[in-house]
């Protein structure tokens, strides 16, 4: 009779050969290593020394300037800047990280403006650092290559508007009356940071693209956006409770619109300003966030990061982490007072269960609905009046001053206030660049852009996000393994989502800005790690492929 090995010998013998499979390096190899580790260490070293007394130097110069509160933020900035340079996949890491908790940083080390600009110190030397690889490797920093033409026709067109009608707002500025004084602007500085604004985190689909080269950066991005995600909801649930006990006072007990108005003197250990006024029914929080809006912003774009990990993952552990923090995303929904953020987290989480295909999936589908209406539904039940009082001022919200109505009114008063086809100026309308000029607040974001670049690059930006997104479509269509093609989904249903938008201005604001960008990089590199995991299954049809070296 044939004998059965058990599978404690097979596993045994597979381990085994393994082991005999596993190249041995040779003295000549393992040499080698030793003097790439130590030729790295040099460098570090040297990189350091340079830095520091770089650093040093130019924050005594601005010490007797303008103290310390200029000279710290140099100093840090020049050492960031330094080694973000070097290492720019590290600095790409760090600058995600930094994004959901970079109001908490700037406030905590004084509110300078230069903290404002904190995050761009790892974000400009790393692009700076792809940009120079791929140009000695020959590979492309614009991916994909389909959006190259309509991207250079918005940067056409803002360009003209920045030489046309910043320059000429700037040598040319209006008269004014006899004893008016001649307002102190510098709209050429006013238009490169509304282009900055505008169109500065585009690269980040390059970066992104390149920073993942494996599966296994793949996965750790994945997952480190759902530690972030579940830090932010965590402090802001702190945030919230601290608030409610009477630890921080937030606005109560203020007179007149200081109640209904978000201010830093209220701010609450973590994120910026914000209003907490019960007794009148109004609570905004800002989480980890400068201001509330972009704490609910944040709450909306986690929605689809949680749910492609809860949902995705192969990880049981990490989708059980995925889904917790979906649910840590709806629970501050609720508690942060963002009308915007209880309408829309739920509403986004519907959408990429049909969109996703995820609710046919009833295996997986029926115990974490059960779950996520469980968790809500004792949250519902022991904060019955937070819940009334979201609810009410949602439906009254709604119905004093509809969205799509809104929205139409602005669109109708840029129109006509719009100076001509090239706009009023980069910058006109944007809320960073107010300290070069005088800013128009405009609430939506498409009306917004075309007063900033006019009919002619608004329509061009249009092109721009619809080419992206039908780009996307097709990349997440033409992925075939399962897991990679769901995450895939919720990637593209965010592009989606986000490009047509206009309610707010999210493009323009942290994080959205950066999110919107970045995750369309790595939703493009998915059917490469698809192919990288078809490779590793069967060796014997690997093809050579050229891919960046960092």
């Amino acid at each position: 009779m044939p004998k059965f090995k058990s599978k404690s010998q097979s596993s045994k013998n597979s381990k085994k050969q393994a082991k005999k499979e596993t190249p041995t390096l040779s003295l000549k190899e393992r040499l080698a290593q030793k003097r790439k580790a130590a030729q790295a260490r040099k460098e570090l070293t040297s990189l350091l020394t340079t830095a520091t007394f770089g650093g040093v130097f130019v924050g005594i110069l601005l010490f007797f300037v303008g103290g310390i509160k200029m000279a710290a933020p140099a100093v840090l900035g020049i050492l960031v800047m330094s080694f973000s340079f070097k290492y720019p996949r590290q600095a790409l890491f760090a600058f995600i990280i930094y994004v959901p908790i970079g109001g908490t940083i700037t406030y905590y080390l004084g509110n300078s403006p230069i903290l404002q600009l904190a995050k761009d110190s790892f974000y400009v030397p790393a692009l700076i650092g792809f940009w120079q690889t791929c140009r000695k490797q020959g590979l492309p920093l614009i991916i994909p290559q389909g959006i190259k033409i309509p991207l250079y026709i918005v940067l056409g067109c803002s360009l003209l508007t920045l030489l046309f009608i910043n320059g000429g707002q700037q040598f040319n500025p209006p008269s004014v009356g006899l004893l008016e004084n001649a307002p102190k602007e510098i709209p050429i500085g006013m238009g490169i940071l509304g282009l900055k604004v505008f169109l500065g985190y585009v690269p980040l689909i390059g970066c992104a693209y390149y920073l993942i080269r494996n599966k296994q950066d793949f996965l750790f991005l994945s997952r480190l956006q759902i530690v972030l995600i579940i830090i932010c909801c965590v402090l802001g649930l702190i945030q919230y409770l601290l608030l409610l006990t009477g630890v921080c006072q937030g606005t109560r007990g203020l007179e007149g619109d200081a109640l209904f108005r978000a201010t830093l003197e209220a701010r609450c250990y973590f994120g910026g300003a914000l209003v907490y006024s019960p007794e009148e029914g109004i609570i905004r929080l800002p989480g980890t966030f400068v201001a509330p809006w972009q704490w609910a912003w944040f709450l909306i774009a986690s929605t689809f990061f949680t749910f492609a990990t809860g949902f995705t993952d192969p990880s049981v552990i990490w989708r059980m982490l995925g889904l917790g923090s979906l649910a840590l995303v709806f629970i501050n929904a609720v508690v942060s007072g963002q009308r915007i953020a209880l309408a829309l987290v739920p509403t986004c989480f519907i959408i990429l269960l049909l969109l996703t295909g995820q609710i046919a999936n009833l295996k997986r589908f029926i115990p974490i609905g059960i779950g996520l209406a469980l968790i809500l539904g004792i949250a519902m039940v022991t904060n019955p009046a937070v819940v009334q009082e979201r609810t009410e001022s949602f439906t009254s919200r709604w119905d004093a001053s509809p969205p799509q109505d809104f929205i139409v009114q602005q669109f109708e008063e840029n129109w006509k206030n719009v100076d001509g086809p090239l706009g009023s100026g980069l910058g006109r309308a944007t809320n960073s660049a107010r300290a070069m000029g005088s800013t128009k607040l405009v609430e939506t974001y498409y009306p917004k852009v075309l007063f900033e670049v006019g009919i002619v690059g608004l329509l061009a930006f249009l092109a721009l996000v619809t080419t992206l997104t039908i780009i996307a479509f097709k990349t997440y269509r033409s992925i075939k393994n399962r897991n990679f093609r769901s995450y895939g989904a919720a990637l593209w249903v965010f592009i989606l989502f986000i490009s047509y938008n206009t309610y707010y201005y999210p493009l323009d604001v942290d994080p959205v800005a950066v999110y919107y960008w970045f995750f369309a990089g790595v939703l493009f590199k998915l059917p490469v790690l698809e192919k990288q995991e078809k490779e590793d299954t069967e060796p014997q049809q690997t093809t050579k492929r050229k891919r960046l070296q960092t």
